[in-house]
């Protein structure tokens, strides 16, 4: 059994549009999508729309990221501890929210935050940021104890999530660890949409990991980015083309 592991859309239908054509390609059983879907990207509401259409007819598995509960429950109070402190950051997750409809944020909230997936002898833990929490990092180049750490307690044979929009893959203690990198805003050099394959052997828990990078028209996403209407999405966009940092910068 194969399954294709995507994270990290953020509204990018361009980049979407051009991983799912290069799933096609594959003998994929299984799509599972780890989360941040529509905010701080070009179309927020079509990806929404196409990706709840999409889950219908095809065996998907989704769970909520960070974003995806700002979406929810941000405020934009003095309290509120889910506007982010990048200034356009919380821009962008505004004029998203003015955007959606009541099913958008119906479909986000009842989204779980992680979930187990079976597939023969082995168990798939998703998760967005970590297990612990979905705004921790799981980042190249860790220490194997800090990993140790975030993944203690984990029974599942695998762990795959994103959020930071670099991929990574651990073993520790008979168990991998896999970030899947972003669809939609990767955070690598060549900028190519980043997503993860693996191939299970049907009689035991080995699998092949593969690390797949899909070109799709960047210029289009960021144009469509440059123009919305809220005060950074020009920085926004440009992070498209070149991601200088993890956040825009107020300049």
């Amino acid at each position: 059994m194969n399954i294709a592991i995507i994270s990290d859309i953020h509204g990018n239908m361009e980049a979407l549009g051009a991983v799912l054509e290069d799933i096609k390609k594959q003998d994929i059983n299984k799509i599972l999508i780890c989360g941040d879907l529509a905010m701080a990207g070009p179309e927020p509401v079509e990806t929404l729309d196409f990706i709840m259409e999409y889950a219908k007819s095809n065996d998907v598995e989704i769970i909520r990221g960070n974003t995806d509960e700002m979406l929810v429950n941000a405020t934009g109070e003095p309290d509120d501890k889910f506007t982010p402190p990048n200034k356009i950051m919380a821009e962008s997750l505004f004029y998203a929210q003015k955007l959606l409809e009541s099913e958008h944020t119906d479909f986000l909230k009842n989204l779980p935050p992680q979930k187990t997936i079976n597939i023969g002898a082995s168990s798939i833990l998703m998760v967005h940021g970590s297990p612990r929490r979905n705004n921790e990092d799981i980042l190249p180049a860790m220490k194997e104890q800090a990993l140790r750490e975030i993944i203690s307690g984990v029974e599942e044979d695998i762990i795959v999530c994103g959020h930071t929009h670099l991929p990574a893959v651990y073993r520790v203690d008979h168990k991998a660890v896999i970030n899947v990198g972003s669809v939609g805003r990767p955070f690598t050099e060549d900028q190519k949409a980043c997503y993860v394959v693996l191939k299970f052997d049907s009689k035991s828990k080995d699998f092949r990991i593969n690390i797949k990078k899909v070109e799709y028209d960047v210029e289009s996403a960021a144009k469509k980015l440059e123009e919305q209407k809220f005060e950074g999405a020009d920085k926004l966009a440009h992070m498209l083309i070149k991601a200088t940092s993890r956040y825009p910068e107020v300049v």
